[in-house]
């Protein structure tokens, strides 16, 4: 079942497919094969089909809440790529993008626009820092169009987490500024191709990060052993604020959701990943004991 475990996926956010989207990630060649799985599945009274959605079980209102949400995604695109452009004058950003639901077309009330940030080596602390410093005078602390919740540095691409919903956001990730550092990223990262072997980044229109003045005369400033011991205060400040903070979680979540190695910051304390894989399974639970059609399940 090619087609399924996509729609699953995608039925946890209310989020119906067209079969164009389906059929990019499943591994057929053929556009015909996947629509005769779909047409299999409704069939089986396991998929609906309303107008060009293909929706699991009975939730029609997903359709329109898509349809909302694609119109105030293309708002969001647009100021989305100013700051994108924005954050890539700020000191030691090589590279910006966007990902969350953003990167997927949809945006309402309750969407933040999720930047994801590659950054030299051994100074993303005080990249991070700068930016947050940024956020919380200039934006009074306000996320809806500026959270910058993931991190990388240059010399650490791979993404650790291999699984369904990190393969998700790579393949939907929509490259912003600094074309040469993600063609280097997808390149670390081509484990996703075991997820969707169609994959293909489209890096065409991604513009070269231009640096200012003031940018390059503060990573001069700072291209020594003071910067790099900025670089590790910064990082051990934000750690045990955050340890504190977040005390109750478990060390394994911790781990996961707040990573904060000297090449690595994630901000998820929801730990959302771990949420969708979950809600995921329990769907394939659903389909298994409803349908009697066994899927693999996925892990965190």
């Amino acid at each position: 079942m090619e087609t399924l475990k996509t729609i699953l996926y995608f039925s946890i956010f209310r989020y119906p497919l067209k079969i164009d989207e389906i059929h990019s990630y499943t591994n057929y060649e053929s556009l015909s094969d996947t629509e005769k799985e779909l047409h299999h599945l409704i069939e089986e009274k396991i998929l609906i089909k309303v107008d060009e959605f293909y929706v699991y079980g009975s939730d029609l209102d997903s359709v329109t809440k898509r349809l909302r949400g694609n119109l105030q995604a293309k708002k969001a695109l647009l100021k989305a790529q100013e700051r994108s452009k924005f954050i890539s004058k700020f000191p030691y950003v090589e590279a910006v993008g966007i990902s969350g639901s953003l990167s997927k077309g949809y945006f309402d009330l309750d969407s933040d626009i999720d930047f994801f940030i590659i950054t030299k080596p051994d100074k993303l602390w005080i990249c991070r820092t700068l930016l947050m410093l940024y956020k919380k005078v200039f934006l009074f602390n306000s996320r809806k169009y500026f959270c910058i919740n993931y991190f990388v540095s240059a010399n650490q691409l791979e993404i650790e987490e291999k699984n369904r919903f990190t393969a998700t956001e790579m393949k939907t990730l929509l490259p912003m500024q600094g074309k040469a550092a993600f063609e280097d990223f997808y390149q670390k990262n081509n484990w996703v191709l075991d997820y969707f072997t169609k994959f293909t980044p489209d890096l065409a229109s991604v513009p070269t990060i231009e640096k200012p003045r003031t940018r390059k005369a503060i990573e001069f400033l700072f291209d020594n052993n003071l910067g790099e011991i900025i670089d590790n205060g910064f990082k051990k400040i934000t750690l045990k604020t955050w340890k504190f903070k977040f005390r109750l979680m478990s060390e394994e979540d911790f781990k996961i959701a707040l990573k904060s190695t000297k090449n690595i910051s994630k901000h998820h304390p929801s730990h959302f990943q771990k949420k969708v894989i979950l809600a995921l399974n329990s769907k394939i639970e659903e389909v298994s004991d409803n349908f009697n059609i066994n899927l693999l399940k996925e892990h965190v």
